[in-house]
């Protein structure tokens, strides 16, 4: 069984990306049915929330395992590729389905819209996973068969001492129990939509640190765009502002925020250099095209 400094569990997506000049009414892009559209900048690369937040970790010097489920064809092909050439084992598995494939529409200065097929990424049981040892697990948003596994994996490593960093998002809060996840939780991020969500959810009043510390996680991070990223480990809050710079491309961002966090924690960073480094992994995937291109390689491993 090989032993791993943090191994993530999640997605593993073909990404597609173009540029649209679509008009925008009430905050969305305006498509008329039966109307073909031109695209430009067509681009393609490797995402998913598996395999951005793995590259991050790998990058950063950490031994890293990615669990993950792909389809048996090219861009299946793609991902084994990349994993490969970043020094990240897979762990996951490879079914006779499509490798899930996401489409996102940029428009400059606006904004995008992502279409997502998901298709193998939420068919992983947990008898295919290979079997690891881990000091950290880093979960990202799953559904269907492999968020059964994801739990169920989280939950017993967490009892044999891993610790558990979670990054969920807007459509697992509204669709899933994540509860006993978040009871094992040692780092959870989330946006600020999606901390309200997971407080409203459960019932959670009074400031939004706090409420959702009080559902188990140990540190809460929660970004807002532009403003203030704020933190709290039960004993004190912590905020960065993030910098004014030119946003080329938001896909995988989030993932390098968050994952730029953990790994500052497997650093054993304070909170305060934590955040730092998070905000600068995540600015940098921010000012290119691409989810992992920029991701920064410095070895903080201790």
């Amino acid at each position: 069984v090989k032993n791993f400094d943090v191994v993530t569990f999640g997605s593993a997506i073909a990404d597609i990306f173009g540029t649209t000049d679509q008009p925008i009414t009430n905050n969305s892009f305006n498509y008329k049915i039966g109307h073909k559209l031109l695209i430009k900048n067509l681009q393609f690369d490797i995402g998913g929330g598996a395999t951005n937040a793995a590259t991050a970790f790998s990058r950063f010097g950490f031994k890293t395992g990615c669990v993950c489920k792909i389809g048996d064809d090219n861009n299946g092909k793609d991902i084994l590729a990349l994993l490969k050439k970043e020094k990240i084992s897979f762990l996951g598995s490879i079914g006779k389905g499509k490798t899930g494939v996401s489409i996102i529409l940029n428009k400059k200065k606006v904004g995008r819209t992502v279409l997502t097929n998901r298709e193998e990424s939420d068919n992983l049981k947990s008898s295919e996973v290979k079997p690891f040892k881990t000091k950290w697990l880093y979960l990202s948003s799953l559904l269907g068969e492999s968020f059964i596994a994801q739990k169920k994996i989280a939950l017993k490593m967490a009892k044999q001492g891993t610790k558990i960093a979670f990054n969920p998002s807007e459509y697992l809060i509204k669709s899933k129990d994540i509860r006993e996840i978040l009871k094992v939780t040692s780092v959870l991020i989330l946006n600020e939509e999606e901390a309200r969500l997971l407080a409203k959810k459960y019932k959670k009043k009074g400031p939004l640190l706090h409420s959702i510390r009080s559902l188990g996680p140990k540190i809460i991070v929660i970004t807002n765009s532009n403003y203030p990223i704020r933190a709290y480990n039960g004993i004190r809050e912590y905020s960065i502002k993030p910098h004014k710079i030119k946003v080329i491309e938001r896909t995988g961002a989030g993932d390098a925020f968050a994952s730029g966090f953990v790994a500052g924690i497997m650093a054993n960073y304070q909170i305060e250099k934590c955040l730092k480094l998070a905000l600068k992994e995540g600015e940098s995937v921010l000012k290119y095209f691409g989810a992992k291109n920029k991701l920064l390689k410095k070895n903080i491993r201790q």
